[in-house]
C-alpha cells in the first residue's frame, strides 16, 4: 500500500518516523485493549477519555482492512483523522484545585469511555493532549466485583488547631494508615503528632487508630469531615477523649438499657433481637427508647422531640437521595413494619448461597426499628449503606442511581436472608402441553413456594401469565411465572421543537432553516417526516440527516431508528435533499476553505482551518473524472451566485443580479453560470466577454490529507476518479473568487434549540394508570435480540408474547418507566399519570377464577418521587401511617 507523505500518517517512535495507517492504529489498540482485557489486575491503571474525542478516532479506524488502496482512496474514503485528545468536558470548571478535577456525575459510554494505561500511552504518544485522568481497578463486596474508581473517596480534613479545612482524594480501597500518612504530609506533621477521627456531621464517632483497616470498611463516605487533631507540648486537645496525663480513654461504647422493651415494644432479647410486637406503634402511639445509636447521631432517649413513630426521615450520604427514597416506602408498607418490629431471628436464613447470609436482612430491621422509634432527629444509614455496599457493589459510590433498581435489589435481597427454606427442591422448567390454565398455574405457584417462602413472597409476589406464539409453526407455549413489581411503559406524548437546515442538493434552491415539532422519544424517520412535510419534499427525493461540528460532518444520522434523544439542543444539524436512491450514488462531500488566507498563513507556519458547511451532491455509479466533479460543484454552488450570467441561443448574455431576473433551471446551470462556464456567447460586447473570460477557470478542488495540512492532491478535469460509495473534496477559492458567491447562507447555522428566547410549554396529555397496563398487557413481537426457540422448529423464532397477570399480590409494587436508555444518553418521561389515591380496583385485569372473586382493590400508601431531569433530579418519598401523610 501507498501511503502519502503527509504529517497526519507518520509519528515520532524515538529517533524514527514510523508510518502508521489507519488499520495500523486499529491494530495496535485492540492488540493492547485484549491484552489487558486477558488478566485484569487490582490495582491496574485505567485513563478516562472524552466519548466524543474517542467516537472522531473510531470512525477514523473504521477502514476497510481486506482492500487494497491507492493513495487517493485513502485520502477520499478515509474519515478525518481528530486532532488532540479533549479532555476539556470531563474537567470540573468549577475546581479550586491547580490540579484537573473530574466534573461529578459523568457516565460511562455518554461522557467518557476507559482505556487500559498501554492503551492510553500509545493514544498519547500519537495525538498528545489530555489532561489525563488515571484511575485504579478496584474489587468490592464478597464478590469482589471487579471495576474501575473513577471517583475516589473525597474527604475534608479539619485542622483541630485553626478549624482550617483541606480536602483530600483519597482511593475508597487505602488503608486508615495511607489516610493518616497523607494528612501528616498535608499538615507537615509528625506521624506520632497527629491522630484522626471519623467526623461525621462535626461529631467525633471513631478514632480511626487501625491503621490496616480499608477506608471502605471505615465507613467513610464522600465529602464527609475527618478531624485532625494535633498534639501541643505532650497534650492533645481538651474533650478528645484523653485524661490529664495525655493517656487516652477507653472509648466505652453505650450498651442497651436491659429494661423490659426496646423501641420496637417488645422484651429485649441477649442476641439482639426483639420479640412480640407492639400493635399501638402502627396507630401512632409513642414509645419510649433506652438506648443511643453514636453511629447515626441518632438519641431516641431525647424526650424533647416525642411525637408518633414512623416520622423520622434519613439523612443523605452523598447523592443517596434514591436510596433514602425506596427505603421510606419499605419501612412504611404495613406487613413489613409488623414483621420487622417483632421477632424474625428464627426466619433469618444464614446458609442461602443466593442471600447475604441474614446481614442485610439484619441492617435493614436494625434501620427500620430506628425510623419507627419516637425519636424525631434524621438517621443517617450509614451502617445499612456500607451493608449495602457489600453486599451489591453497584450501589457503592456516591452518584445517583435508580430507586426502582435499589427497591428490586432489597426486596429480593430480604427475600433469600428470610427464605424459609433451607433446602431447595429442584423443578424441570415445563410447558402447559394443552393443561388447563387454572391446574397448570397452581402447579407453577406451589414449585414456587417450595422454593421461595418468606414474607416478601407472602406480601410482595404474585404471578402472571406469559404465552409466546411461533410465527411459523404456530406453537403455543404457556407458562407462569411469579413477579415482584409491575414495570409499566408510559406513552409519552411530550414534544420537542427542533430546527434544521435543509440543502439541495441539485442546487435548486438556497438552504433553509426549518423548525418543526416531534416527538421527544421519538427517531430519526419521526423527524425526516416532519421535515419532509415542512420543506414540501418531492416524491423523487430524500432526506440525508447529518451533524455538522467544526464545519465538517461530525456523524451521518441514516439509521431511522437512532433516537432523536442522541441529538442534542446545541447541535447542528443538516438534512441534504437527495435522489430517493441516494444510497446507490455516488456521494460528493464537499468541504470549504479559502485559498488566498491558506497560502498566506501556510507561508507563516500556520494551519488554517476549514470555513462554511459542507455541502453534498451526487452523481452516477461508474467511474469519474474530475470534470464531473467540477460540473456537479458547479451546479450546487449555482444558487449560491451573487451575479449569474444567462446564455441564451439567439442573445447576446446577459448578467441579472440574484433574484432580479427570471430563475434558470437548475438542469443547465452547470453550462450557463459559475466560473467554470466555457459556454459564454462570443457575440457579446468586449467588456463583456473580457470579465467572462476572466471567469473562465475551473474550481480549485483538492484531495488533503486527513487532517487537512501538508500533502494534498488537485483534482484535475482529467483526474479519475476511483467508483465508490462517498468521496471527500475540499473547495479552495480566493478571496476575488469568494466575491461571485454568497456565502453568508452557509455560516452560522442555527443550533437545534436556543432556549433564550422562552417558549410557551405545550400542555402535555395525561394518561391514565390503566392506560400504562394496557400497553404492558398488549401482544407483541419479540425482538431481534430476544427470539425464542421454538421446541417445535426446533430454531429460534421472532414469536409473539402476550402477558396475563394471573395472581395479584397483597401489596402491589408499580414502577413507572419514565427513565429511557438509549446509547447516546438517558431520558426522562414528563408525561403525566393519572392514578387512584383510593379504590384502585384491577379486577378486570385478573385471568384466574378462582381469583375473580376475591377483592383486588388497593389503597395508595407510599411513593416514591423523583423530581427534575437526570442530571439534576432529586428523590423524595410520600408515606401514609394510617390517617397520616408523611413526605
Amino acid at each position: 500500500m501507498t501511503i502519502p507523505d503527509s504529517e497526519g500518517f507518520f509519528m515520532d517512535n524515538g529517533d524514527s518516523c514510523l508510518p502508521l495507517t489507519p488499520e495500523e492504529e486499529k491494530r495496535i489498540i485492540k492488540e493492547l485493549n485484549d491484552a489487558a482485557e486477558t488478566n485484569p489486575k487490582e490495582g491496574s491503571l485505567y485513563y478516562l477519555v472524552s466519548s466524543r474525542w474517542w467516537s472522531q478516532w473510531q470512525k477514523y479506524v473504521q477502514v476497510d482492512e481486506d482492500t487494497e488502496q491507492s493513495a487517493i482512496e485513502v485520502i477520499m474514503d478515509v474519515p478525518c483523522r481528530p486532532g488532540e485528545i479533549d479532555n476539556s468536558l470531563l474537567v470540573d470548571s468549577n475546581g479550586e484545585s491547580n490540579e484537573p478535577v473530574l466534573r461529578s456525575f459523568l457516565q460511562e459510554m455518554l461522557d467518557y469511555v476507559l482505556v487500559p494505561q498501554e492503551v492510553w500511552k500509545k493514544l498519547h504518544e500519537w495525538y498528545k493532549g489530555g489532561p489525563a485522568f488515571p484511575r485504579e481497578l478496584i474489587t468490592q463486596g464478597l464478590s469482589r466485583i471487579s471495576l474501575v474508581e473513577i471517583y475516589p473517596l473525597h474527604l475534608q480534613i479539619i485542622d483541630s488547631r485553626d478549624d482550617s479545612i483541606q480536602n483530600i482524594h483519597i482511593s475508597k480501597k487505602a488503608c486508615v494508615g495511607d489516610l493518616h500518612n497523607k494528612v501528616c504530609r498535608i499538615l507537615e506533621l509528625e506521624a506520632e503528632k497527629v491522630r484522626i477521627w471519623d467526623y461525621f456531621q462535626r461529631t467525633k464517632h471513631a478514632l480511626l487508630n487501625n491503621f490496616d483497616q480499608i477506608l471502605e470498611d471505615a465507613h467513610l463516605f464522600t465529602n464527609q469531615y475527618i478531624l485532625a487533631e494535633v498534639q501541643i507540648d505532650g497534650f492533645w486537645p481538651s474533650g478528645s477523649g484523653m485524661d490529664s496525663t495525655g493517656n487516652e480513654l477507653a472509648l466505652v461504647p453505650v450498651e442497651p438499657s436491659r429494661s423490659s422493651f426496646t423501641i420496637a415494644g417488645g422484651p429485649t432479647l441477649s442476641n439482639g433481637y426483639v420479640t412480640g410486637f407492639g400493635q399501638d406503634l402502627l396507630h401512632g402511639s409513642s414509645l419510649n427508647s433506652t438506648f443511643r445509636d453514636a453511629e447515626d447521631s441518632y438519641d431516641p432517649s431525647d424526650t424533647s422531640n416525642r411525637g408518633d413513630g414512623g416520622l423520622t426521615g434519613l439523612q443523605n450520604l452523598g447523592n443517596t437521595c434514591f436510596m433514602n427514597s425506596a427505603i421510606q416506602c419499605l419501612v412504611h408498607t404495613p406487613p413489613l413494619v409488623e414483621y420487622f418490629l417483632r421477632d424474625y431471628s428464627e426466619e433469618i436464613n444464614k446458609e442461602n448461597p443466593l442471600g447475604m447470609h441474614g446481614e442485610l436482612a439484619i441492617a435493614f430491621g436494625d434501620l427500620l426499628r430506628k425510623l419507627w422509634s419516637s425519636a424525631r432527629t434524621p438517621v443517617a444509614p450509614r451502617h445499612f449503606k456500607a451493608k449495602l455496599a457489600r453486599f451489591a457493589p453497584q450501589f457503592s459510590g456516591y452518584n445517583q442511581h435508580d430507586s426502582q433498581e435499589l427497591l428490586a435489589f432489597l426486596l429480593d435481597g430480604l427475600h433469600e436472608d428470610l427464605n424459609r427454606v433451607k433446602n431447595k427442591p429442584y423443578f424441570e422448567a415445563t410447558d402447559a402441553n394443552g393443561r388447563p390454565d387454572e391446574e397448570f398455574a397452581d402447579e407453577c405457584w406451589r414449585n414456587h413456594k417450595a422454593r421461595n417462602d418468606s414474607i416478601i413472597v407472602d406480601t410482595c409476589q404474585g404471578q402472571y401469565k406469559s404465552t409466546l406464539v411461533c410465527p411459523v409453526c404456530s406453537k403455543v407455549s404457556v407458562t407462569f411465572d411469579p413477579f415482584m413489581y409491575l414495570s409499566l411503559p408510559l406513552p409519552s406524548t411530550a414534544t420537542r421543537t427542533m430546527t434544521v437546515t435543509v440543502f439541495h442538493g441539485n442546487g435548486s434552491g438556497l438552504p433553509m432553516p426549518h423548525t418543526v415539532t416531534v416527538l421527544k422519544q421519538g427517531c430519526c424517520r419521526d423527524l425526516i417526516r416532519a421535515l419532509s412535510s415542512e420543506c414540501c419534499l418531492k416524491e423523487s427525493e430524500g432526506l440525508l440527516l447529518v451533524e455538522v461540528y467544526d464545519h465538517k460532518i461530525y456523524r451521518y444520522m441514516e439509521n431511522p431508528f437512532e433516537p432523536l434523544s442522541s441529538i442534542k439542543d446545541e447541535e447542528h444539524i443538516v438534512a441534504y435533499r437527495l435522489p430517493l436512491d441516494y444510497g446507490k450514488l455516488l456521494r460528493i462531500e464537499i468541504m470549504q476553505r479559502s485559498k488566498d488566507r491558506f497560502k498566506s498563513e501556510m507561508s507563516n507556519g500556520g494551519n488554517h482551518k476549514l470555513c462554511g458547511t459542507p455541502l453534498i451532491t451526487c452523481l452516477a455509479e461508474g467511474n469519474h473524472t474530475g470534470a464531473d466533479i467540477q460540473a456537479a460543484l458547479s451546479v450546487v454552488l449555482a444558487p449560491l451566485l451573487r451575479t449569474k450570467l444567462f446564455i441564451h441561443p439567439n442573445q447576446t448574455q446577459t448578467c441579472m443580479e440574484n433574484g432580479s431576473g427570471p430563475c434558470v433551471d437548475s438542469t443547465n446551470l452547470m453550462e450557463s453560470c459559475g466560473p467554470c462556464s466555457n459556454n459564454v456567447d462570443r457575440t457579446a460586447s468586449n467588456t463583456e466577454s473580457e470579465q467572462a473570460c476572466s471567469r473562465e477557470e475551473s474550481f480549485s478542488l483538492w484531495f488533503f490529507d486527513d487532517r487537512f495540512t501538508g500533502s494534498r492532491t488537485s483534482i484535475e478535469n482529467d483526474t479519475i476518479v476511483s467508483s465508490g460509495t462517498s468521496i471527500k473534496v475540499v473547495l479552495e477559492l480566493s478571496d476575488r473568487e469568494r466575491d461571485f458567491y454568497d456565502f453568508s447562507y452557509l455560516e452560522d447555522l442555527p443550533v437545534v434549540f436556543k432556549s433564550g428566547f422562552p417558549m410557551k410549554k405545550t400542555r402535555q396529555e395525561a394518561v391514565s394508570l390503566f392506560t400504562c397496563l394496557d400497553a404492558f398487557l398488549k401482544e407483541e413481537p419479540l425482538g431481534p435480540d430476544d427470539m425464542w426457540y421454538c421446541p417445535s422448529c426446533k430454531d429460534h423464532r421472532q414469536a409473539t408474547k402476550k402477558l396475563d397477570l394471573w395472581r395479584f399480590p397483597n401489596i402491589l409494587v408499580v414502577h413507572l418507566k419514565r427513565f429511557s436508555y438509549s446509547r447516546y444518553m438517558k431520558n426522562k418521561l414528563e408525561t403525566f399519570v393519572n392514578f387512584p389515591t383510593h379504590n384502585l380496583d384491577l379486577s378486570k385485569y385478573v385471568k384466574s377464577n378462582s381469583a375473580a372473586s376475591q377483592s383486588h382493590v388497593y389503597e395508595l400508601f407510599a411513593v416514591s418521587n423523583h423530581y427534575g431531569g437526570l442530571g439534576g433530579g432529586h428523590y423524595s418519598a410520600f408515606a401514609k401511617i394510617g390517617s397520616t401523610n408523611v413526605n
